[in-house]
């Protein structure tokens, strides 16, 4: 009965904790969905591999998504055009390299500040080295979904710009994989976001553009409901793992795989892959083994996670083929394994 006691109020405990953070990564990722045009950014990316990766990576600051939220973007930028290198920089960095998740890590770890610097430098480092060996494949088309590199413009289509006119083959293409930004409604269909779409009265002026301020609200509205929904249980079923470890597992198996010097950092990896906690709020999760654990093992679980977790691989499948995830996962887990080492061994 002190067990369960125990475990309920550690289970509460991160949950507190963790809520602010998702609710504002929910807003915030919202809000730039709606009136962020991604379409102007793409235009506005660099092609070199090496500084593509890197801008790539950085380009979380902007869109502070979740590993939830930035496969769609991570889709609509590859199927727009974007460098391979930018598209999984981003992809792997943006959920830790951002404002929000920055902030929730210096909140857990404030007492340990090196371990948000070094989630953020290494984060980056892995992104970029990833990015640019994917860059290396001059025709990212035979690694993508066939859904997905059908709807990637064709080299001429490139050279005259992104927004060129659709072919009619394009047309044809399902509304989430064209370029634009789009948002799935209540009703499961997609409702296209960017300006030249929205519905507008027939009037012209103020009244114009409050009814179109009014109909992103309302799509705003729903949307942030829905990730919530989503996200929150998510976020329940991870802080009940955490809290059920921390009281039914023996404290002397966790120790002796906390306390190993590769054993720790395999371990957290494994959790962080099977727990699948959002990186808004992973950071209040790895804080509870911190008694447990090595530094470098927690940080290994706030690295790995983000990058690459089970319904993170489910969500990379709807644009890769599998031998695709598979390469981005043997990197990302071999890199986050020896500079956690590296950094084990030195402090």
């Amino acid at each position: 009965m002190n067990q369960l006691h125990n475990g309920f109020t550690l289970f509460l405990s991160l949950l507190v904790e963790a809520l602010p953070f998702l609710l504002l990564g929910v807003l915030f990722s919202g809000l730039l969905l709606l009136f962020v045009d991604e379409r102007k950014l793409a235009n506005a990316l660099p092609r070199h591999p090496l500084l593509g990766a890197f801008v790539g990576s950085l380009i979380g600051f902007l869109f502070p998504v979740c590993e939830c939220g930035n496969v769609p973007v991570a889709r609509r930028l590859i199927t727009q055009g974007v460098p391979a290198s930018v598209a999984i920089g981003f992809l792997l960095a943006a959920p830790t390299v951002n404002p929000i998740v920055i902030w929730a890590t210096w909140t857990a770890f404030r007492d340990q500040p090196e371990i948000v610097v070094l989630r953020v430098v290494l984060s980056l480092a892995i992104a970029t080295i990833i990015g640019w060996v994917f860059s290396t494949q001059a025709d990212l088309r035979p690694l993508l979904q066939t859904s997905v590199a059908n709807a990637m413009p064709t080299p001429t289509k490139k050279r005259q710009g992104f927004w060129s006119q659709m072919s009619p083959q394009e047309e044809s293409v399902p509304a989430l994989l064209q370029s634009g930004t789009f948002l799935i409604s209540g009703s499961g269909q997609a409702i296209r976001m960017d300006a030249a779409t929205l519905p507008m009265t027939a009037s012209v002026g103020t009244t114009k553009s409050l009814k179109s301020i009014k109909y992103r609200l309302g799509l705003f509205l729903e949307n942030s409901v829905q990730e919530l929904r989503e996200l929150g249980a998510v976020l329940i079923v991870g802080s009940a793992i955490a809290a059920t470890i921390q009281v039914a597992v023996p404290r002397e198996l966790i120790l002796s795989l906390g306390q190993g010097p590769i054993t720790s950092i395999i371990a957290m990896m494994v959790l962080a892959a099977v727990v699948s906690i959002c990186s808004t709020v992973d950071s209040f999760f790895a804080l509870s083994f911190a008694t447990a654990f090595t530094p470098a093992s927690l940080l290994a679980f706030l690295i790995f996670g983000p990058m690459i977790d089970l319904k993170g691989i489910g969500l990379m499948l709807s644009i890769f083929k599998g031998r695709a995830v598979i390469y981005i996962f043997a990197l990302a887990a071999q890199l986050t394994f020896l500079f956690t080492l590296i950094y084990q061994m030195i402090y």
